[in-house]
C-alpha cells in the first residue's frame, strides 16, 4: 500500500515489450516476438485499481500521461485504446489529458498515427536515436534513416500537435557519426522537442561487454564535450530552447510530463520496474514483466521497495533537480548554498546568478553537473 496522494499530476505506465534489446539498454525490458497486449493491459488495469482503492491516483488532478518502454507502439491499437480509456476513467479525466507515446520509427505510419491522434495522444515521443547506418546496426536498431524521416512524415500528416525525437551522442569514434548533424536534420524536419543523451556504460549491456573485451571504446572526454556543445549550438541556431540539461524545445513545446519530475512534483508509475514519488517517500515496483504478471493475475501488490528521504537527501535533490533545467535554483534556496563554493563555481563559469538570487548552470555547468552539485552539498548550509 501506498501514501494516500490526492493530487498527483503526472502519471507513467511503463511498457516493457521490445523487438530486441539494444546494445546500450539496461532498462526494464521484455522481448517478445508476439507482444501480450491484452494481459498486459489487464495487469495495469489491476494495478490502477489497487492504487484507486488506496486512494492514491488523485481524481481529476492529473495533467499528464506518458506511456514509455520498452516499446508501447507495439501494444495493438484496441488495447492502447482500452489502456487510455480506463487510465481516464479511474483518474477522472477527459480530452483535456496530455498523453505522450513514445513509438520506434519502423511502427510508424500514417494511417497509425491518425489512430494515435483519435485517442486523445497529442505527443508522440521518437526513438530515432541516430541518422546513420552503420550507428544503428551498431545499436541494434531495428529501423533505417528513411523509416525515421517517414514516420516524422506521417506523425505531421496526422496533426500529433507535439513531435519529439531522440540523439545519442559521446558514441565510439570508428563508427564516425555525427550527431549534431542528425539533430539538425529532424529540426528541419517537423520535430519541435528533442532529447540529446550522452552514451552512458550501463553494466550488463552489450556495451559493457564490448569495451571489457577491448571491441569498442565509448568517446573520449573532450570529443564527448564537443559533441554536446555542437548539438546546442545547431538547435539554438534553428530556434529551440534548451530548458533542460539533455532536452531541447521551440516555444510551447517542451515537455510537461518531465518538467514535473523536474520540479519535484509527485507521481505515481504503473508497470513493471515503474517507480513513484510523493511527499518525501519513492517507491518502485518489481522489475521483471513476468514476475509482476504473476503479482497482478493473482489480485497482488507489485511494489518491490520504498524509501523515505531524509533532509539532507532532499536538500541533494533540490539542488540536483534545480540546476538541471533553465530555471535554476530559485533565489529561496540559493540562499543556503555554501557562499564560498558558489562564488569559485561562479567565477569558474559553472554557475550564474541573476538579479534576483536564483543560480543556474551554464553550458559548461552542465557538462559536469554531478561534480557541481557534489561541491555545493557536501559541505553546504542546506545539508
Amino acid at each position: 500500500m501506498v501514501s494516500p496522494v490526492s493530487s498527483y499530476k503526472h502519471l507513467y505506465v511503463h511498457v516493457p515489450f521490445c523487438r530486441r534489446r539494444c546494445s546500450y539498454c539496461d532498462f526494464s525490458i521484455a522481448v517478445r516476438r508476439s507482444v501480450p497486449s491484452e494481459r498486459f493491459v489487464d495487469a495495469i488495469v489491476a494495478e490502477l485499481a489497487l492504487r484507486d482503492r488506496d486512494g492514491s491516483v488523485g481524481r481529476s488532478s492529473l495533467d499528464t500521461l506518458y506511456i514509455g518502454g520498452g516499446t508501447p507502439s507495439l501494444l495493438c491499437q484496441s488495447q492502447l485504446i482500452r489502456l487510455i480509456d480506463s487510465i481516464r476513467r479511474t483518474c477522472g479525466k477527459d480530452e483535456s489529458l496530455n498523453i505522450t507515446l513514445e513509438a520506434n520509427p519502423d511502427d510508424v505510419d500514417v494511417s497509425v498515427a491518425r489512430a494515435w491522434h483519435e485517442m486523445g495522444i497529442s505527443r508522440v515521443s521518437l526513438g530515432v536515436q541516430s541518422l546513420h547506418a552503420e550507428t544503428l546496426a551498431w545499436m541494434h536498431r531495428t529501423h533505417t534513416e528513411y523509416d525515421s524521416l517517414r514516420a516524422l512524415d506521417a506523425l505531421q500528416v496526422a496533426d500529433i500537435d507535439s513531435i519529439s525525437a531522440d540523439v545519442i551522442f559521446g558514441l565510439p569514434e570508428h563508427l564516425d557519426a555525427d550527431p549534431a548533424a542528425d539533430a539538425e536534420t529532424l529540426a528541419c524536419h517537423g520535430v519541435s522537442h528533442l532529447s540529446a543523451y550522452g552514451l552512458t556504460l550501463e553494466p550488463h549491456t552489450a556495451v559493457a561487454k564490448w569495451k571489457v573485451g577491448g571491441a569498442s571504446v565509448l568517446s573520449d572526454e573532450e570529443p564527448y564535450a564537443c559533441q554536446f556543445v555542437a548539438i546546442h549550438d545547431r538547435l539554438s541556431a534553428q530556434g529551440f530552447e534548451h530548458y533542460e540539461i539533455s532536452n531541447y524545445a521551440r516555444p510551447a513545446h517542451r515537455s510537461a510530463h518531465n518538467l514535473g519530475y523536474w520540479n519535484g512534483e509527485s507521481f505515481l508509475g504503473v508497470g513493471p520496474a515503474a517507480h513513484s514519488h510523493a511527499n518525501g517517500e519513492r517507491w518502485w515496483n518489481v522489475r521483471p514483466w513476468a514476475e509482476y504478471d504473476g503479482i497482478m493475475e493473482g489480485a497482488g501488490d507489485p511494489i518491490a521497495g520504498r524509501e523515505s528521504l531524509d533532509e539532507s537527501q532532499r536538500w541533494l535533490e533540490t539542488v540536483y533537480l534545480g540546476l538541471r533545467t533553465d530555471l535554476g535554483l530559485r533565489a529561496v534556496n540559493a540562499r543556503r548554498l555554501p557562499a564560498e563554493d558558489l562564488r569559485r563555481l561562479v567565477d569558474r563559469g559553472y554557475l550564474a546568478v541573476d538579479e534576483e538570487g536564483s543560480v543556474r548552470a551554464t553550458l559548461d555547468g552542465w557538462l559536469c553537473l554531478d561534480e557541481v552539485v557534489s561541491v555545493l552539498t557536501t559541505s553546504g548550509e542546506g545539508g
